[in-house]
């Protein structure tokens, strides 16, 4: 495909993402999408044979790029210390502030807008969806993992559930910070997960940094 393909088709997935996180799949028709677009029907269906195919898409490069993201967090938070707890708490720091960073409030996560209309969705979306939210916890599982082979747990520790803990901080730091149009309450999420998993392997801690 040349650039100019290439080009043409990100702004027909930019498009489209973005008027599914604001008003859902089913509310967001091919016509709208044109429009926006600035292309025509042919265009659109060039890159993509019908609004099924444009959900896989969607949904594979947005996986593709929160794992890029998560990755290179975690590659920085390796960076900064060699201790694996050290790099737990600056990963979610590190989270925590690009969070802040946004200009706005998070415009939301586009697997959690597929989960909630999946009767419009074929099976191998939703298994996509799925295998993307497993390869999220075994991501943070794999870190909480390494902690313990220097620090000890004050409570047992299953890595999955305070891996999925940390995917459903995300997300309802998301939902919480949307419906009351303030991006402070993501971050104010991730922290307290942060301080969680320091009072976890931390012996008698006393005032969290």
């Amino acid at each position: 495909m040349s650039k100019r393909g290439e080009d043409r088709r990100e702004k027909i997935l930019d498009v489209a993402q973005a008027s599914i996180l604001q008003k859902g799949f089913s509310a967001t028709s091919i016509e709208e999408i044109l429009e926006k677009a600035h292309i025509t029907k042919g265009g659109f269906f060039y890159h993509f044979p019908g609004k099924s195919e444009l959900a896989r898409a969607l949904v594979e490069r947005y996986l593709r790029d929160d794992m890029v993201f998560f990755d290179t967090l975690e590659r920085r938070a390796r960076e900064l210390s060699d201790d694996p707890l050290q790099q737990m708490l600056l990963f979610i720091n590190l989270l925590a502030e690009a969070m802040e960073n946004l200009e706005d409030v998070h415009p939301g996560c586009l697997v959690a807008s597929f989960t909630y209309e999946s009767q419009l969705l074929d099976e191998d979306i939703k298994a996509l969806i799925a295998t993307g939210t497993l390869q999220w916890r075994e991501k943070f599982a794999g870190m909480l993992a390494r902690i313990e082979e220097s620090h000890r747990a004050n409570l047992e520790v299953d890595h999955d559930e305070v891996a999925d803990m940390l995917s459903a901080t995300i997300e309802g730091g998301i939902i919480l910070s949307r419906v009351m149009a303030d991006k402070a309450l993501l971050v104010q999420q991730l922290k307290q997960y942060r301080n969680y998993i320091k009072l976890m392997y931390t012996p008698a801690a006393g005032v969290l940094a």
